[in-house]
């Protein structure tokens, strides 16, 4: 295959082009229907939350990606055609429901109020509560990331307006005493390996089965928290376990820090075994490994790297006995009476400044009216970054264009016109390298597609939405736009082979064909004269 260097090749316009190309960029854009749309229903919004949070930022998590992505998935649900009444109705719903609208309201007021305090980002397999009502179905390697709201119940999460009861499981009895108790109102926890049990006939609601695989959050900043670490998990150091203590009845509770969590199988005569190794680093800087067998790999979907882990009465083992290959003698299991406390990750944040450069335009030129206050509120925000320095932009009030790209960068949304394909042959992946183009350049994007069907019917000129992109280093120390499917929040439509776009006039642009010229990136219909 020719290589045609895609993963050095953006092209943005250069400074002598900026005011020769600006007018009639910004003319271009102004004039693409879809975009117009996008930001007067943000506008609405925006106008809307407003009104019923005047004390409160209602745009937290109002993204400009995600606005596009419900608009497209309203239009890929009505093939016949929308209207700006039915976008409109069906955005206010969808937001109303990430803002807890309509929650009931003992439970709202104690995730609104743990929210505030609330900084780390969902973990990877999270799905909410109102999912599990919508489908009726939960998977078992699905999280549940959840605050008690009362003894024995399951509660909203903080990404949902619905609460769902659980059967505990036997192995924490004895942390839900009505004093004391641990497992109590406004606690927050993590769940997965968990059984759905539908609602049939007159039985009621949907519950979940007791699961075994729940994990205690606890915050270093709460008084009650912090003395628990201190006094319970704090004295046992990994050099202080012995094994013949051990085997005399000696339990330990220790405190470590998530260093690496891996993958493996063990091969045996007549199975193979899946196994999670997790590398944990105590306060001293000793390393030790602790293992999960088989179903028990489903907990590892709560851990991440960089949380520190509290495990009281690990089961301690000999690595020789865990058919492991470790320089330590003893290694860590998750036994029968093992309870295991978190305190997760923080992820810092980056203050990111919005800067308006001349060749295209950040924010939001609506259709209706839009105070200058509103559109001020965003010319800083506040995104967060990861261990590595990558800064997640699925939250970015504002459309990312080619020329914004840098490395580091995640989260990703381009809207845009396909100006080259490339299948890659020698992949055992299906793997296609799109070039994208809109008003400040064109960039090559490289899509790992999970089905070799994915990708659908996609021609030059083309206009595309790709969510999910990331911004990292090619081996050749240039900018690669990489993309896979079943990432969270990875999403690729077409929108020039959309039925609804062709027959919603909100949408799109009636245009003569002499009208057409090459550098149009947006969707247009043709009107012929016979």
């Amino acid at each position: 295959m020719e290589n045609r260097g895609y993963a050095c090749n953006t092209k943005v316009g250069s400074a002598m082009d900026v005011d020769h190309c600006q007018q009639k960029e910004e003319e271009e854009e102004q004039e693409d229907p879809f975009l117009k749309f996008v930001d007067y229903a943000r506008s609405e919004l925006l106008s809307l939350e407003g009104d019923r949070n005047k004390d409160d930022d209602g745009s937290d998590g109002l993204g400009w990606s995600w606005i596009v992505s419900r608009i497209l998935k309203t239009c890929i649900a009505y093939s016949s055609g929308v209207t700006p009444a039915i976008l409109l109705s069906e955005l206010s719903q969808a937001w109303s429901e990430q803002r807890w609208v309509g929650a009931p309201k003992k439970p709202l007021e104690l995730i609104n109020h743990l929210k505030k305090n609330h900084r780390r980002t969902k973990l990877p397999n999270t799905v909410t509560i109102d999912s599990i009502y919508a489908k009726n179905f939960l998977s078992l390697n699905s999280v549940l990331e959840a605050v008690i709201i009362d003894a024995f119940v399951l509660p909203g999460d903080y990404w949902s307006s619905n609460i769902i009861d659980v059967y505990l499981h036997r192995r924490f009895y004895d942390l839900t005493g009505l004093q004391n108790g641990i497992l109590k109102r406004g606690r927050e926890i993590f769940l997965t390996g968990c059984y759905l049990r539908t609602a049939t006939g007159g039985s009621g609601h949907p519950r979940l089965l007791p699961t075994e695989y729940l994990v205690i959050l606890l915050d270093e900043n709460q008084d009650d928290d912090a003395m628990l670490l201190g006094a319970q998990f704090c004295s046992d150091p990994f050099s202080s376990i012995s094994l013949d203590a051990v085997n005399r009845g000696a339990s330990y509770s220790l405190y470590a820090r998530i260093e690496k969590i891996e993958s493996s199988e063990i091969h045996r005569k007549f199975e193979t075994l899946q196994r999670k190794q997790i590398t944990l680093v105590d306060g001293d800087g000793v390393k030790l490994k602790f293992f999960l067998w088989g179903e028990q790999i489903l907990l590892a979907n709560l851990f991440r790297v960089g949380s520190m882990l509290a495990l009281d009465k690990p089961y301690v083992n000999i690595s020789v006995d865990c058919d492991t290959e470790t320089s330590e003698d003893l290694c860590l299991e998750y036994g029968s009476e093992t309870q295991l406390y978190l305190v997760p990750y923080i992820q810092h944040e980056e203050q990111v400044c919005v800067t308006l450069t001349p060749n295209r335009r950040h924010g939001s030129r609506p259709l209706g009216s839009f105070n200058s206050s509103q559109d001020l509120k965003f010319s800083q925000v506040s995104l967060p970054r990861d261990s590595q320095g990558t800064i997640d932009f699925s939250n970015y009030p504002f459309r990312s264009f080619v020329v914004d790209l840098r490395i580091k960068m995640t989260g990703i949304s381009l809207y845009g016109a396909v100006t080259d394909i490339i299948k890659e042959e020698n992949n055992q992946q299906t793997v296609f390298s799109l070039r994208i183009a809109d008003t400040s350049g064109e960039i090559w994007t490289k899509l790992h597609f999970a089905r070799f069907w994915s990708l659908g019917r996609v021609s030059f000129g083309h206009t595309v939405y790709i969510s999910g992109l990331t911004c990292t280093m090619s081996k050749q120390k240039c900018l690669e736009v990489l993309w896979f499917e079943n990432d969270i929040g990875a999403s690729f439509i077409n929108l020039s082979c959309l039925p609804a776009l062709i027959n919603s006039s909100c949408l799109h642009k009636l245009s003569r064909l002499t009208d057409i010229f090459y550098q149009t990136s947006y969707a247009q219909l043709l009107s012929y004269n016979f």
